[in-house]
């Protein structure tokens, strides 16, 4: 992503455009802003568990951040929704884990621990600040893009002219390169998540705990309601459009690397001795609900 922006710098203002973005980019990866967790946790609705109220987690979370190397425990969070849903906010030195209602109520605990290991490794790998930083890089190419093809329209009565010649694959760069941006920005998400199921199996040496999960979220999700409010849900997306890998090529993966200890790292440690328990739902004002900015709150 980088590159589209340094070839539209070049396109745009010449060398001295590539050597500017080249500086605002290194800019970027040092001075790129992270979230606050408990901001976007009371934007979610999201309520603190504490640990007389998830013992099971807390002791779960406890091992897994030990094993992934993490100088901070995670903080964990309960979300009053339906949807089976688990997420992970913020960096290795500050970070939070919501679980949604649904999760709770439909995975059990070996799937639920494979899940805290899977966002475990989101947070390790730094993938929300990766991810973060390509989406600022995404933006800078639309912006860029827009403001070529802005200078083009205002350019144009000089190419009627025939005082000025067109480089249509410049033109053509200019009108493609967000889409080709946001293309690598979602493959850079599918291999993320890939990375993050390899690494959950090594903290938990459990490949069949994350496909089970994975299989039953893709079930649930998929009932009797959507099928009537969201028929064309279920019609398969182009790989190219996913921010997700298929559940059916995750599920291959992770029985691949069933039996493979070398790769697991834990030699198939057992962990159900800090498997989650029982969960004291904690009361909510309300459920949280989608506004029109897109978010849930």
């Amino acid at each position: 992503m980088g590159g589209f922006l340094a070839l539209l710098g070049w396109l745009l203002w010449g060398g001295a455009g590539v050597i500017t973005l080249l500086v605002v980019g290194v800019l970027g990866v040092f001075l790129n802003p992270s979230t606050s967790p408990r901001w976007v946790m009371k934007m979610y609705g999201a309520s603190r568990l504490g640990r007389d109220q998830a013992s099971g987690l807390w002791s779960a979370l406890e091992v897994l951040s030990q094993r992934a190397g993490l100088p901070r425990i995670p903080d964990l969070y309960y979300v009053p929704s339906g949807m089976l849903n688990a997420f992970a906010v913020g960096h290795p030195a500050g970070s939070a884990i919501a679980l949604t209602d649904g999760l709770l109520q439909n995975l059990d605990d070996r799937e639920l621990l494979a899940v805290l290991a899977h966002e475990m490794s989101h947070i390790r790998n730094n993938d929300l600040w990766v991810m973060g930083l390509a989406d600022v890089f995404s933006r800078a190419t639309s912006f860029l893009s827009l403001f070529g093809q802005l200078l083009l329209l205002v350019n144009l009565p000089l190419v009627w002219a025939g005082s000025a010649a067109i480089n249509w694959f410049a033109i053509a760069l200019l009108i493609f390169a967000p889409n080709l941006s946001a293309l690598a920005q979602l493959a850079l998400s599918r291999t993320r998540e890939y990375d993050a199921d390899l690494n959950a199996v090594r903290l938990t040496g459990d490949p069949q705990g994350l496909a089970r999960a994975l299989l039953k979220i893709e079930k649930v999700q998929g009932g009797w309601l959507e099928r009537i409010l969201l028929p064309g849900r279920r019609v398969p997306e182009p790989s190219l459009l996913r921010t997700h890998p298929r559940t059916e090529d995750r599920v291959r993966r992770l029985a691949e690397l069933a039996g493979q200890h070398e790769v697991l790292g834990l030699h198939g440690s057992d962990m159900s001795q800090h498997a989650p328990r029982h969960v004291v739902r904690p009361r909510v004002a309300r459920r949280p609900r989608w506004h029109i900015d897109g978010l849930w709150h």
